[in-house]
């Protein structure tokens, strides 16, 4: 297997080479930056030795937030053979789903704290670079979680769901009833069906307004 591996901390770097390499496969290439990255597969892909995986941190130089999965994102696109698997130290949703958009063939994406399980995280990259899916069982779970969230929401209809939002900017019925321009009475079915659909029951009180809004903003 001949990996890439894209890390700004240099120890670490290092370490993911020593990994790999005592354990048979090749590191071919080893930068600091996503530029240098994208450089990098340009040239071995220009002498016809292009990787099979690509091991990149989500956050490097020179803004330290999103040049890994953005590198990575753009690598997938113009070389869909290469796998490429993202390491990052907490569980970021807007990165791991835009990596995911489209194909999830050859894609991975870990926290760092996996890679002490040494056996694990090659297996991982092994999979990855065969054209298979790592996907850490926190970011599993956070995206399963959202998921859910959106299926819940999805059962609004739309003038529940402008209700919902009209709610979430802390307006009243009577507020909402001007605003949709309907009566006081409309709303206030509109709500109770909000409160059915989220599965909010009338014990929850006067605290089934302040429910409905958080699944709104966490959605």
């Amino acid at each position: 297997m001949r990996v890439v591996i894209a890390e700004d901390s240099v120890l670490l770097r290092e370490g993911l080479t020593r990994l790999l390499t005592d354990r048979g496969h090749a590191v071919v290439a080893g930068v600091g930056d996503g530029e240098a990255l994208i450089k990098t597969i340009a040239e071995l892909a220009a002498q016809g030795e292009l990787p099979d995986v690509v091991v990149a941190d989500v956050r490097m130089p020179p803004t330290h937030t999103d040049e890994g999965v953005r590198a990575a994102v753009q690598l997938r696109k113009a070389h869909p053979g290469v796998g490429v698997l993202v390491l990052s130290q907490y569980v970021e949703e807007r990165y791991a789903t835009e990596l995911l958009a489209g194909s999830s063939r050859g894609v991975g994406y870990l926290l760092k704290d996996r890679v002490a399980e040494v056996r694990e995280f090659v297996d991982a990259v092994v999979r990855v670079a065969e054209g298979g899916t790592a996907l850490d069982p926190e970011v599993v779970a956070q995206l399963l979680g959202r998921s859910r969230k959106q299926d819940v929401l999805a059962g609004l209809t739309p003038r529940e769901r402008e209700v919902l939002g009209l709610m979430a900017e802390g307006r009243t019925n009577s507020a909402i009833a001007r605003q949709l321009v309907v009566s006081d009475g409309a709303v206030e079915k509109h709500v109770s069906n909000i409160f059915l659909k989220l599965g909010l029951s009338p014990s929850d009180g006067d605290h089934r307004r302040v429910l409905a809004v958080l699944t709104y903003l966490n959605s």
